[in-house]
């Protein structure tokens, strides 16, 4: 027990409440801590219609929905910061709403010292003439906000204005699918379906969907709540929807604009390949998932040979025509699942898992220096190159993408100021 609560009365059982059986108005004592009933009057047990006081203490109250069970608590916390509260509730006996002002007092109860509020109540009162529920239910009127109360079964029993107009195309006869009122407003009627389902299973809840309006589909937020019918009794649901289709849209732009920009990052804007941070970025999970593996990697640092006189001679607009086109040869003619990157000017870079043998690895290389030593046909005349491969090979050569691309750089250069237009594996070979 807290000890803001230890000047509380302390009820410790029944025998305590004699002379409560002598006062003809209905007094109960409701236990918060176990949400039952823990003693009741002759007067309470009639206004519930029971026989017993066992029976009002084992009333089962599963179906109290989470909102009636914080009310309970707050009331208890009321009358402890008050010492006495005076407010309407209403009450379902024998599942009829019936509404009353009630007076409540805190105290403890039974050895267990559980929070408990004493209920005495001899007033009735009709919610429909306070001036301040009018208002509330004019203001409903007038909202914005779509509002609208179904059965369990799906039915409209009221709602305002505003979700009135928001679904008048909607006939739930021309959805077979949906059954219900409730359902054939969702843009798909299963998924109506099962949102009903769910909210009656849950008590209520809080989702978003896509919904049939009269201004076409929109993105609504459903926040239900389980409530009871302020005549009957019987239980319904409550459900209120905010439009946030504006939101969702400007989110799903936000979210192009982020995958445009990572895009743009990470892939070279002219030959759509590839840049150097995608390959490090993704080369450096290839080698994880080879480690693991056992596996070996073979990197491919290639240069073009003659690039640099085309430029000079044609201009960079010739240039930049020729890398598309040595781009889109190597994509072409090479595995799917090699990864090919343009790191920077006439420098590329190819990737293979899966090939150990270093006969195969030179008949790789040599593939790459035939295709790009075929003429090219740019629209400035016939053009021939080459191609200077330096060759590293994971885990022989190095453990990380940084290295491995410096011994291929390395042997690279090598091939170039020799012989060019030709491969060489990295110097520990």
């Amino acid at each position: 027990m807290k000890s803001e609560y230890s000047h509380l009365p302390h009820i410790k059982d029944h025998n305590e409440l004699t002379l409560y059986e002598l006062i003809p108005d209905v007094v109960w004592i409701f236990d918060i801590d176990r949400h039952g009933w823990w003693w009741g009057n002759e007067a309470a047990l009639n206004f519930w219609g029971l026989t017993t006081l066992e029976q009002l203490i084992n009333k089962d109250l599963s179906g109290d929905t989470q909102g009636a069970r914080d009310r309970t608590v707050q009331t208890f916390e009321r009358a402890v910061a008050e010492g006495l509260t005076k407010d309407p509730w209403t009450t379902y006996p024998n599942g009829k709403a019936k509404t009353l002002y009630m007076k409540h007092k805190a105290v403890l109860v039974g050895p267990e010292k559980h929070r408990a509020i004493i209920a005495f109540v001899n007033e009735s009162v009709s919610l429909g003439e306070i001036p301040e529920n009018l208002l509330l239910v004019e203001a409903m009127r007038y909202t914005k906000v779509l509002v609208t109360s179904f059965t369990l079964s799906g039915e409209i029993v009221v709602e305002n204005p505003a979700a009135t107009n928001a679904y008048l195309s909607v006939n739930p006869r021309e959805k077979g699918i949906a059954q219900s009122t409730f359902a054939a407003r969702f843009a798909n009627a299963q998924q109506g379906n099962n949102c009903l389902n769910q909210a009656i299973a849950e008590h209520g809840g809080r989702w978003t969907y896509q919904m049939q309006t009269i201004h076409g589909i929109k993105q609504h937020t459903l926040d239900i709540r389980e409530t009871r019918h302020p005549l009957t009794g019987e239980f319904l649901l409550l459900v209120v929807e905010y439009d946030v289709t504006d939101l969702h849209q400007a989110i799903a732009q936000v979210e192009q604009t982020k995958n445009k920009l990572k895009q743009m990052a990470h892939v070279d804007a002219l030959t759509n390949l590839p840049n150097l941070r995608q390959l490090e970025e993704t080369g450096a999970a290839l080698l994880k998932q080879a480690d693991r593996r056992q596996e070996n990697i073979v990197i491919m640092f290639i240069d073009l040979d003659g690039f640099k006189g085309v430029n000079d001679k044609y201009g960079h607009h010739a240039g930049d025509e020729l890398l598309k086109a040595v781009a889109s040869r190597l994509t072409s003619q090479l595995r799917n699942s090699d990864l090919i990157a343009r790191i920077g000017g006439d420098e590329f870079v190819l990737m293979q898992a899966n090939i150990d043998d270093k006969t195969d690895i030179a008949g790789v290389a040599q593939k790459v220096i035939d295709i790009i030593s075929e003429p090219f046909e740019p629209s400035f005349g016939s053009v021939q190159l080459g191609a200077s491969i330096g060759i590293a090979r994971f885990p022989d050569d190095g453990k990380s993408m940084e290295s491995l691309l410096k011994v291929a750089d390395h042997a690279m250069y090598q091939v170039k100021k020799h012989n060019k237009n030709g491969f060489q594996f990295a110097c520990c070979d």
